[in-house]
């Protein structure tokens, strides 16, 4: 799913948005900890046209076999310079809302020469 512009709800100087700089077709990663046990799981929402998800890896840290927990680790690069955002969810399979929200601000810039 993709969303565009940056959300309306959220003021520019909220506690909420993470501002991320970057460079157009260099990679950057975001990392989220996920609680599979519990039916958790991060989704992204972002515009596709200027942001491109290179890769999604779950490492699981846990030292027990009951419990599945762990990093999620989110691989994306900008493919034009601009300001997008990019917005992760907390779903649970059973629930219609979100647990959680985290939004990133992404500034993508182009590389110097280009």
């Amino acid at each position: 799913m993709s969303i565009s512009g940056l959300d309306p709800n959220l003021a520019a100087d909220s506690g909420d948005r993470r501002v991320m700089a970057t460079t157009v077709d260099r990679p950057f990663v975001i990392h989220l900890w996920e609680d599979r046990t519990r039916g958790e799981q991060w989704v992204p929402f972002y515009d596709t046209t200027r942001l491109a998800l290179l890769s999604d890896e779950f490492l699981r840290i846990a030292s027990n076999n009951a419990v599945d927990n762990g990093q999620r680790t989110f691989e994306f690069k900008s493919v034009v310079p601009g300001v997008c955002q990019l917005v992760f969810e907390k779903r649970m399979g059973w629930k219609f809302t979100a647990e959680d929200r985290r939004l990133f601000q992404i500034e993508a810039t182009n590389q110097p020469g280009s």
